[in-house]
């Protein structure tokens, strides 16, 4: 069982650059990558996507790199459109004021644009440095993921054992409820005809009653969606889903319980395992 929250964080510098990898999840419906870059490292994109998506199936995934380069190796160049436009528009500035005046270089050195920047930066040597960086920072992210999900598994199959407990209580109540029923039906049957009890019409009475508020099928299914809870829990890989529909299967056994019980103990016992099936379902929501 593994969970869709973990952590994992990478920094080192060399003598050209220093950055740093961070990989965050959290609990999501489907997957969903978030790749946070700086704008220049951005055709890098797609290779993180690729790495994220063959091995996270569910969950919210962050992934951020932080960049900043110790040397830069950078080409200045002049824009000479930039510097010919200029120089015509202050020619014109200068007539329409009526000035006798010089332009120089000061001037165009002031003026955006007339020298440019550009750094050289190769792209495919800077993913070969970020690479090592981000599976160090993956494997972390996927022991916290692992680490939390082996506690989760824990939690999960201790409110499992509550389920079955309260199943086997329950089972236990099978005679009582059955004693319940007959009991009552004799009670009316006096009110109305006193001491002339027909005892044929008492068993008829109370097998219909029994077989519209019998248990057993609910009881049947309850252990055979439990066992089957335990197997698929026990298996590696995407669970989480699986076992949150068999929650569902669960929860809707133990209402119809609840519905037809007319013992209190078994009341008491239907609260605590909805008690523990909601726990259980919280819990899901975190696991792939």
């Amino acid at each position: 069982m593994k969970s869709m929250t973990g952590y994992g964080y990478r920094e080192v510098s060399d003598s050209t650059v220093s950055f740093s990898v961070e990989i965050k999840s959290y609990n999501n419906r489907y997957l969903d990558i978030i790749v946070n870059l700086p704008p220049f490292l951005s055709p890098l994109e797609p290779r993180i996507r690729e790495l994220l998506g063959k091995r996270v199936n569910r969950g919210r995934v962050e992934t951020t790199v932080r960049l900043r380069e110790l040397t830069e190796d950078t080409r200045i160049y002049l824009d000479r459109n930039a510097v010919q436009g200029y120089i015509h528009v202050l020619h014109e500035l200068i007539g329409e004021a009526g000035l006798k005046d010089d332009i120089r270089l000061s001037h165009l050195l002031r003026l955006d644009g007339v020298l440019r920047t550009e750094k050289s930066r190769n792209i495919d040597e800077l993913w070969e440095k970020i690479l090592p960086q981000f599976e160090e920072a993956y494997k972390d992210f996927e022991e916290a993921r692992n680490s939390e999900g082996t506690f989760t598994k824990q939690d999960i199959l201790e409110k499992i054992a509550i389920v079955e407990d309260v199943v086997r209580q329950i089972k236990t109540h099978g005679a009582a409820l059955e004693e319940r029923i007959t009991e009552g039906i004799r009670e009316r049957f006096h009110q109305v005809l006193g001491n002339k009890i027909d005892e044929d019409r008492v068993l008829a009475e109370t097998a219909v009653l029994l077989v519209k508020y019998s248990i057993n099928e609910e009881l049947s299914r309850l252990s055979g969606h439990l066992s089957v809870f335990r197997e698929i829990a026990e298996k590696p890989g995407l669970v989480g889903k699986k076992l949150d529909f068999l929650c569902q299967e669960l929860n809707r056994e133990i209402n119809t319980i609840g519905s037809k019980s007319m013992i209190m103990e078994i009341n008491q016992r239907v609260v605590d395992a909805k008690d523990a099936l909601e726990n259980i379902r919280e819990q899901l929501r975190n696991v792939e």
